[in-house]
């Protein structure tokens, strides 16, 4: 995911066109093996929603990852795409390491955590968004969107989890807050935590209104928006 700011849509642009929501909830990949596929990501823990055989010629499955408003399909006939095609898709976790050792704990292979080099697009490694030369560890100043970790399917389908704690500018509506799950809503404690520490240190006082402090905190590094200090 980019991490320019850019200049949004402006929607009192188009007043007289009828604004229709278009959520993106599926994406199609392509296995070879059906059972197969199914045994390795319901190993990840990710949700079943279906599982549908006609007898013949047709069957889907579907499968979300947990705290994600999309969801995966693969099956047989439900794409001409080969098998192992499906490339850079990408998972987003609030804590990467403890996401790495969830899968490690599983029995997923998954890399060791990387960055990138300055952004350098030629080279040995796999492709990302941020370049092909992969430096091993998280970013040095633990940057939202600068680390990450991949792994694959058993056709070679690629995944990669890439860390955000906090969106950029316009990225999230500023009047919602939401969080995908009860780790996402501890990890964003636990940062709001150590800030606080800072804050207190700063003006040299206990907070006794920490839990508004807390509350800004976690509402403006969602949204991107400015940290209280």
């Amino acid at each position: 995911m980019s991490t320019k700011p850019v200049r949004a849509n402006d929607p009192t642009s188009d007043a007289g066109v009828a604004r229709v929501d278009m959520k993106f909830e599926i994406v199609v990949i392509p296995v070879s093996d059906v059972d197969r596929a199914k045994e390795f990501y319901g190993r990840l823990g990710w949700r079943l929603d279906a599982d549908y055989d006609n007898g013949k010629d047709f069957r889907v499955i579907q499968f979300t990852p947990q705290g994600s408003g999309c969801s995966i399909i693969f099956g047989k006939n439900v794409t001409p795409a080969a098998p192992g095609s499906a490339q850079g898709l990408y998972l987003i976790v609030s804590d990467i390491q403890a996401a790495r050792k969830a899968l490690l704990d599983r029995g997923v292979e998954i890399t060791e955590v990387f960055h990138d080099s300055a952004g350098v697009y030629a080279g040995t490694d796999e492709p990302y968004l941020f370049g092909r030369v992969r430096v091993s560890g998280p970013d040095a100043e633990h940057r939202s969107y600068r680390s990450f970790a991949s792994f694959s399917d058993p056709d070679g389908n690629g995944w990669l989890f890439q860390e955000i704690t906090t969106r950029l500018p316009g990225r999230i509506d500023p009047a919602t807050t939401t969080f995908a799950s009860a780790n996402d809503l501890a990890s964003a404690f636990r940062r709001a935590e150590a800030a606080h520490g800072e804050h207190e240190k700063r003006t040299g006082q206990r907070d006794a209104n920490w839990p508004d402090w807390y509350a800004a905190y976690m509402v403006a590094e969602q949204a991107g928006g400015e940290l209280p200090q």
